[in-house]
């Protein structure tokens, strides 16, 4: 009979395949182990309303990893990333890019260092602070957050994160007009991807938004 980790790595693959992405062996073994880890720490830790370690692929693996052809750069932080999404599941799928990983909650931390740990990761780096007052040795190429905060609120909150010809990427349910029209006149919308998520119900979008070099 088979068991339940080869169930969820028989559900990934055909995921993947209604996907273009390119991942390997070892790292759809490493996104079925997020997904176990994630499932065993939610029942004391409440890290995520999804129960279903087979929602848990959808909802959170696939719907993180079909960013991954838009990011530019190497260097990325993920704001407000709660138990690591979409940061730990790019940066599996990604071992070239470094991600930084923040959230001012404690518990989220020590799962993502968990996750670290035994999923052998070392482009991954936890942050426990607020987003604010977090003050990085070097800016971003990418500002990434999934269901953060308003695209105003982030580009207010993440301004000093982010390199001069660097991106915010905001993943996003139905593109709100009236969000992206609150943006400061500091920003602007570079694009707007549709994303294809697949099995998931609902639109999804991703916002790519840049800071203007001259005001």
């Amino acid at each position: 009979m088979m068991n339940f980790e080869q169930q969820l790595g028989d559900k990934l693959d055909i995921l993947l395949k209604k996907t273009t992405l390119s991942v390997t062996y070892k790292q759809k073994e490493q996104l079925v182990k997020l997904v176990l880890l994630l499932n065993k720490w939610n029942k004391a830790y409440n890290l995520t309303s999804v129960r279903d370690p087979m929602d848990m692929l959808i909802k959170h693996i696939l719907d993180s990893l079909v960013v991954s052809p838009y990011l530019e750069g190497k260097y990325f932080i993920d704001v407000g990333t709660g138990p690591g999404l979409p940061g730990l599941p790019l940066a599996i799928i990604n071992p070239n890019k470094q991600f930084v990983l923040l959230d001012s909650l404690g518990k989220r931390i020590s799962f993502i260092r968990n996750a670290i740990r035994e999923l052998g990761l070392t482009n991954v780096e936890p942050v426990l602070s607020r987003v604010e007052e977090y003050q990085p040795e070097q800016c971003f190429d990418g500002v990434l957050s999934r269901a953060f905060a308003s695209l105003k609120d982030m580009t207010d909150w993440c301004h000093h994160l982010i390199d001069k010809t660097g991106y915010f990427y905001a993943l996003k349910g139905i593109y709100d007009e009236k969000e992206c029209s609150e943006l400061s006149i500091k920003f602007t919308i570079e694009k707007i991807f549709p994303l294809n998520v697949p099995d998931l119900t609902g639109e999804r979008n991703l916002v790519i938004v840049k800071k203007k070099l001259k005001i």
